[in-house]
């Protein structure tokens, strides 16, 4: 072969090689499995509504959405791995409003993210009220009756799903508010609490109502307080707190799918609009019932707005109540 045709054959392959390199570039989005991670213990509410949203996104994006719980430290440590992770569409986060709300205050100085400016929040997936539930044979029926009996019982006990939860925050706010004395017994996840308080372990519990709601309709735990402005129709025999005296504790929590800020936008905008096509399923719709929680309304800038303003309501909030992690 002569050097003529070893040049153009040179040629040929570097331009190959040229143009290979944008299509490689720019494969499309997803083609490979994208983590999401949980940033709690599994089993709760929110795990559950998460895994069952995730599970039909796959279907639509082509690529499996593979869970991956990471609890730990009011759910700020899986929530800070989101945000120092490749922004490249394949680590997202479950968002949990006690990691945002709580967290993100409560870990000041401990945590290196910001809880708007470290991520992109997409898709809201989950709103829900938090009920406060008692062993089936315990001597209070709602708030009132139980901060009578913590005041015959300084330290009465209850579990929350952790320190920095949204939960604890409220039941701090309550034994403030009734003056009582209560012992926070901080659990790694919601359903944990729960079974511990269906055992008698515990005597009351505060969680969203999707994780509890078939033991209240069983009857195997009690409600007696709801966080809700009025009566749920999920959960119409629980009287709220503020039917008792504690008009103050109206909290509603939420979760959504947030990355880290950098991911570009139009694969924000695809997973978004994946997220809020299959909250539009009947047969999603019809779960969401029985796990007596709402689908999100808020995408893209409506869900990063909203994340902002809870942040910022929440913090004095959160500082004023004296709790901390130590």
């Amino acid at each position: 072969m002569n050097s003529l045709a070893l040049s153009r054959r040179a040629l040929l392959v570097a331009g190959a090689s040229t143009l290979a390199a944008p299509a490689l570039a720019q494969a499309p989005w997803p083609n490979r499995p994208i983590r999401m991670v949980i940033p709690f213990a599994p089993g709760g509410s929110t795990d559950v509504i998460g895994r069952l949203v995730a599970d039909q996104m796959s279907q639509r994006l082509g690529q499996p959405i593979i869970a991956d719980n990471r609890p730990g430290a009011g759910a700020t440590l899986g929530t800070g791995q989101v945000a120092e992770a490749a922004p490249d569409g394949y680590t997202v986060l479950l968002s949990p409003v006690s990691a945002f709300n709580i967290g993100a205050t409560l870990y000041r100085g401990r945590i290196t993210w910001d809880p708007v400016r470290s991520f992109a929040h997409v898709a809201l997936i989950q709103r829900v009220y938090y009920a406060l539930m008692a062993n089936r044979n315990a001597p209070f029926n709602n708030p009132a009756e139980l901060a009578a009996e913590a005041k015959r019982r300084p330290g009465l006990n209850y579990a929350t799903s952790g320190v920095g939860s949204l939960p604890h925050l409220i039941m701090l706010r309550f034994a403030q508010m009734a003056g009582v004395e209560m012992t926070h017994v901080p659990y790694r996840g919601g359903a944990q609490a729960v079974q511990d308080v269906v055992a008698g372990n515990v005597p009351v519990t505060l969680d969203g109502i999707s994780a509890s709601v078939s033991f209240l309709r069983q009857g195997t735990i009690k409600g007696i307080g709801l966080t809700a402005p009025a009566r749920s129709d999920f959960v119409p025999e629980i009287p709220t707190f503020a039917e008792h005296g504690f008009p103050q504790l109206v909290a509603e929590g939420w979760a959504g799918f947030s990355f880290p800020a950098a991911v570009p936008k139009p694969i924000q905008q695809r997973f978004a609009d994946v997220a809020k096509d299959v909250q539009e399923l009947p047969a999603i719709k019809a779960r969401y019932r029985e796990l007596a929680t709402d689908t999100g309304n808020r995408f893209m800038d409506d869900f990063q707005n909203f994340v902002a303003q809870e942040v910022e309501t929440w913090r004095p909030v959160v500082i004023a109540s004296g709790a901390t992690v130590d």
